[in-house]
């Protein structure tokens, strides 16, 4: 068993996140796991990333406050508001950018493969 306490997980930078705390709970540096990894990002008010892709496939619950995401994918564009434990996946491909256009924090678990499935 690996146990990560909150206050003690590790924090991680992700490029193009602003105003956003990301730590990690499970996987890499916070620890042992062979298929996926959790952190959880806490947003300010006005916090943001970019619209990028994933080779990977993510899952997003919303733990806190409310978070609006914006989703593109093969020129389809969605944008819907989450609030709390609202969830959604996005696609291996898919651009994501999460926005909290509220004016309190939000927090969002995010579950991650480590890498994409093999083509097989």
């Amino acid at each position: 068993m690996n146990v990560t306490r909150y206050p003690e997980a590790p924090v991680y930078e992700a490029p193009n996140h602003f105003d956003m705390r990301c730590v990690r709970l499970q996987g890499r540096e916070a620890g042992p796991a062979e298929q996926l990894w959790l952190g959880v990002s806490t947003l300010e008010p006005g916090g943001h990333t970019s619209l990028d892709a994933s080779p990977m496939e993510k899952h997003y619950v919303v733990l806190e406050g409310e978070l609006t995401v914006v989703a593109e994918l093969d020129g389809t564009r969605q944008e819907t508001t989450l609030a709390r434990l609202d969830s959604c996946r996005l696609a291996p491909g898919e651009k994501r950018q999460l926005i909290n256009r509220s004016g309190r924090t939000a927090s969002v678990l995010l579950a991650m493969p480590f890498s994409p499935p093999a083509s097989g």
